[in-house]
């Protein structure tokens, strides 16, 4: 960290254009890489992150908004059924790996550092945090389904804030930190997942199904359960130093707030119409 500190200092007083200020700090964030990952497919650099993102944003509000405008909307009801089955089969995979892995065996709740060997948890971890990371790629799809089915007003900001940032934080997961204090964030998020999509497959099954989802107003509620217990896991590593990163720490704990912050104005706002709702019933 205090490389990155001189850097920046010597930049303050330097003339150097950008490109080389991005290329200088690119270099000292190459050191703290994790070995282990040299070579994978998108994790050179994060700009493919970055394009697939860009693309993403272009994609759920210009050309598909611009290509449903005199469409009908697509039902797409096999579709989501199957995609949503899918999400809901890969998130209890990703949360039984994550027991296995460490979470159930030998992790500490306080605080627990990375593991950069080769023995076969810290490996099984790393291939986990891979998954995961493609995991948050292939839930772009959400969205892209929403634009389909001309379901626009579900295209909110808090959704494109969440479905941009998180591929983001996988990247940094997988080449920085594939391990440690910080996947407990990533096992929650799988345990939520599993109710979240099991949710949305049983509503896209139908009307008739309707009755079974009476709980969907608590799915919000447990999401933000799930950013509050983030947030205090997260400061246990400032309180009990194992060697993991403060940094990540920190800035878990941050992405938190804004989280809890976003999650409970969208809480706030639904309770809001469905109350009004009912009073016009």
């Amino acid at each position: 960290m205090s490389g990155f500190v001189k850097i920046a200092m010597d930049d303050y007083y330097s003339d150097s254009n950008w490109t080389t200020i991005i290329n200088k700090y690119w270099i000292q964030a190459e050191t703290m890489a994790d070995p282990r990952v040299h070579g994978w497919l998108l994790f050179e650099t994060p700009i493919p992150t970055a394009a697939v993102v860009l693309a993403y944003l272009a994609a759920v509000t210009i050309i598909i908004p611009q290509y449903m405008a005199n469409r009908k909307p697509f039902r797409l009801k096999n579709t989501l059924i199957i995609y949503n089955a899918f999400q809901v089969l890969l998130s209890s995979y990703m949360f039984y790996e994550h027991l296995m892995a460490g979470w159930w065996r030998n992790y500490s709740l306080s605080c627990q550092p990375v593991d950069y060997g080769t023995s076969e948890s810290a490996t099984r971890m790393l291939n986990l945090c891979w998954v995961y990371y493609y995991s948050k790629l292939s839930e772009f799809a959400d969205t892209i389904f929403f634009g389909l089915r001309k379901k626009n007003t579900q295209v909110t900001w808090l959704h494109l804030y969440h479905h941009s940032l998180t591929p983001f934080e996988a990247w940094i997961l997988v080449k920085f930190i594939g391990g440690g204090h910080g996947t407990f964030s990533n096992i929650i998020n799988n345990l939520v997942h599993v109710i979240m999509y099991f949710y949305y497959m049983v509503a896209a099954m139908g009307p008739e199904y309707q009755k079974y989802i009476w709980w969907k107003k608590h799915l919000t509620t447990l999401q933000l359960i799930q950013f509050f217990m983030v947030f205090f896991h997260s400061a246990s590593a400032l309180v009990y130093d194992c060697g993991y990163p403060r940094l990540i720490s920190s800035g878990l704990m941050l992405h938190s707030v804004i989280f809890i912050v976003l999650f409970t104005n969208f809480y706030m706002q639904s309770y809001k119409r469905e109350k009004n709702a009912l009073k016009n019933d």
